[in-house]
């Protein structure tokens, strides 16, 4: 395992000029599809938008199924959304129309919870599970009826502590994370890497999807580039997995990402 960096090389650093990423290579790890608006404020602003997508969704196997357990699960008396691809994809099966206090791990999800209906979605400032455990809405569960929306998988802290707290849990599911499909224009693409080049990283499992598929040499061509991640827990990681410099933005919200980036 290569030596992890300092905790100078992953605490933000003072910003820069204004005109930062000029000409500056950023690579979107965002999943298969989701990354174009990204990539379209990166041109804006003067950059270049690599895509490098570290997951790719798929929604229900079975709609039908699908959509009768989430109408059940908006009847509960908290709803909780785990990301923005939950809200897309739940949205997709059925209007998201509850009486339930809804919350959202990070204003990225709320914001997506507002744009479908969702009027005042709570979210906590710390935007990660953690987080959302300690907000004042998730205290006392016991046998309170909570409905938990997104994919399977993950690090499963919500699952577990709300069914500690005596939660009656739902899960549903309403799409799954896979690996990428990832060819020789990525690959080619990651040989010309700069070393100024900035990784937008908001995922621990795109960062391992990335790790197990790209071939060594493209694995550390964009390893020796630097990685702004989402959160400490993430910087660790991409530390772990042969980061040299990493810069933590203040959240996986594209605005944040991009600010830290031009540090």
């Amino acid at each position: 395992m290569p030596d992890r960096p300092s905790r100078a090389q992953i605490h933000p650093q003072p910003a820069r000029r204004a005109d930062a990423l000029r000409a500056r290579v950023l690579v979107i790890t965002r999943p298969v599809g989701t990354g174009a608006a990204l990539s379209r404020r990166v041109r804006a602003l003067g950059g270049v938008p690599l895509s490098l997508p570290g997951l790719a969704l798929r929604a229900a196997d079975d709609p039908a199924a699908m959509r009768a357990q989430l109408r059940e699960a908006l009847a509960a008396e908290l709803v909780i959304f785990t990301s923005p691809a939950a809200v897309r994809h739940a949205a997709a099966l059925t209007p998201l129309r509850t009486r339930a206090i809804v919350l959202a791990v990070g204003q990225g999800t709320a914001r997506a919870l507002r744009q479908h209906g969702v009027k005042q979605p709570l979210c906590p400032a710390r935007q990660d599970s953690e987080g959302l455990l300690a907000h004042p809405a998730l205290q006392a569960l016991r046998q309170r009826r909570v409905a938990l929306v997104g994919a399977p998988g993950g690090r499963g802290v919500l699952r577990h502590e709300l069914a500690a707290r005596g939660a009656r849990l739902r899960e549903v599911q309403v799409y799954r994370r896979v690996p990428p499909r990832l060819d020789r224009r990525h690959v080619s693409a990651l040989q010309a890497l700069p070393r100024s080049a900035r990784v937008l990283l908001s995922s621990q499992e795109a960062l391992h999807n990335l790790c197990s598929l790209l071939p060594p040499p493209a694995l550390a061509r964009l390893c020796a580039a630097t990685a702004v991640v989402s959160s400490e827990r993430l910087a660790e990681a991409a530390g772990a997995a042969g980061f040299r410099h990493i810069v933590q933005a203040d959240s996986a919200l594209a605005e944040d990402m991009l600010a830290a980036a031009a540090r």
